[in-house]
């Protein structure tokens, strides 16, 4: 898609849970595009999750791992280029899970956690024209939500998508994948240059207890 609209692009596969792997994805693209301007992060995982009492150790570890420990292996990668050039945004992918939710323990503590890495972060890399900022999404109509809750919970799809479109204030819809990417767009643009330690909620209305 974005070779088609004229721009480059390159593709590498990585295991964000690898400290060898976060540095090779950096290493690799200052190689190639001179400069790292821009990070997202923007790898998650749930599956086996459950409360407190039920969860499993072992899931608990895998989802920590992707969805917390990952992005901070690649923000320490990408860190001393950023620092090294004086400038740089990271925008971390976080979920209103973060907030509210009794149901995926492992998962909504992961969330919770990213948005005090992302503070973290910024406070300690603004003076180095550095900024991190993260979206805190809401309900989003994407295979992961959707179609991974029908499984687990043996629903149809179209059962999921409607119960979920009816608990989001905005015109009863879940939002897309395009409506976290625009959020994202803006984060890392220079039009939010004088924006970091923002966890920006994209959801809705939900998590301002609109009805």
């Amino acid at each position: 898609m974005i070779a088609e609209e004229g721009g480059k692009a390159l593709a590498l596969a990585a295991d964000v849970t690898s400290a060898a792997d976060c540095q090779k994805i950096i290493d690799e693209a200052v190689a190639r595009l001179g400069r790292l301007d821009i990070l997202i992060n923007n790898v998650g995982i749930g599956g086996g999750d459950a409360p407190a009492h039920r969860l499993e150790e072992d899931v608990f570890d895998r989802i920590m791992a992707v969805n917390l420990k990952g992005m901070w292996l690649t923000i320490k990668a990408a860190i001393p280029a950023m620092r090294e050039q004086e400038g740089g945004a990271t925008v971390n992918i976080s979920s209103l899970a973060a907030l509210t939710g009794a149901t995926q323990m492992a998962y909504e503590v992961s969330k919770a956690a990213v948005n005090r890495l992302t503070t973290s972060v910024a406070q300690s890399n603004a003076r180095h024209g550095i900024r991190a900022n993260a979206i805190m999404m809401g309900f989003m109509d994407t295979p992961m939500a959707v179609s991974g809750i029908a499984r687990a919970t043996g629903r149809s799809t179209a059962t999921v998508r409607a119960e979920r479109d009816a608990q989001v204030p905005l015109r009863g819809k879940m939002g897309t994948g395009w409506d976290t990417a625009h959020a994202a767009l803006f984060l890392a643009s220079d039009e939010a240059r004088f924006i970091t330690g923002e966890i920006l909620r994209v959801d809705g209305g939900m998590g301002n207890g609109l009805r």
